[in-house]
């Protein structure tokens, strides 16, 4: 759209998920042990297992399979993943190394899906939803505090990308008829009992609308053990097209859920 030229664009980190599953019968945990650490190490990467405070900006993490729920871009990659490994940065140079390194190692035995993103500035929030969502946003805690994590990935419709971003801009907001009663909660509502509760991350893709097998939007949290059920509970809420209209224009990617763990001998 002509108008984005007035959406802040500039990168503000580079992130990515490879999600491997074995292939061939080979060795995937031989092929990773002990490099995957000594590359983050040699690229300054801190292992968020353990963030420390604040938590860093330039990090990798391992992550188990627990299971899978399909979504409706099907993606047999990252649902059938055995494991994940998370690596962000402010540099490219440090993610497309890790990427690269990583994703080789691993070939022979093992099939990568790699999902890419970045970071950019919050465009749609003002000061006041600042306030109300973001410094209320519980921050990483270890993965012993908080073990749960889940991959959601997704685009939107190509009927979302055609239209302006001052109307993009008010799905995200509640709406009100005539007389001030509200007709549905829109995103930010539907998703306010995860605000201290479920940590979320989301890369975008570097162009939007992203290209083809590509996702616009890789989403990712991380909760306690007791708030499970909040995140099923704030994914059905998005998903409820009465509540949340912008759901309209989604389409989700599988729904890959794990555990934390510290080092890459754990994930076998």
């Amino acid at each position: 759209m002509a108008d984005d030229e007035f959406l802040a664009n500039e990168i503000l980190g580079y992130g990515a998920y490879l999600c491997f599953r074995p292939s061939g019968g080979g060795d995937v945990r031989g092929a990773g042990a002990g490099r995957v650490a000594a590359l983050a190490e040699r690229l300054g990467l801190r292992n968020e297992f353990e963030p420390g405070a604040p938590p860093p900006r330039d990090s990798f993490a391992f992550v188990r399979r627990v299971g899978a729920a399909p979504g409706q871009i099907a993606d047999g990659d990252l649902a059938e993943a055995q494991g994940v490994i998370h690596v962000v940065s402010k540099g490219a140079e440090a993610v497309n190394e890790f990427c690269e390194q990583v994703s080789q190692w691993l070939a022979p035995v093992a099939r990568v899906r790699v999902l890419r993103g970045v970071s950019r500035p919050r465009n749609y929030t003002g000061a006041a939803m600042n306030n109300w969502a973001y410094a209320r946003q519980i921050v990483q805690q270890p993965g012993r505090a908080m073990p749960n994590a889940f991959l959601v990935p997704l685009s939107k419709t190509e009927d979302w990308w055609r239209k302006g971003w001052m109307e993009r801009h008010t799905y995200f907001l509640p709406r009100y008829d005539d007389d001030g009663r509200m007709v549905n909660e829109g995103h930010a509502l539907a998703t306010e009992a995860g605000i201290a509760h479920l940590l979320r991350r989301t890369y975008r893709s570097e162009k939007q609308p992203a290209p083809a097998g590509e996702y616009d939007f890789v989403t990712y949290f991380e909760c306690a053990d007791d708030a499970v059920s909040i995140f099923h509970e704030v994914c059905a809420a998005l998903r409820d097209v009465k509540r949340n209209p912008e759901w309209r224009f989604v389409r989700e990617g599988p729904t890959w859920q794990g555990r934390r763990i510290a080092t890459w001998e754990e994930i076998f």
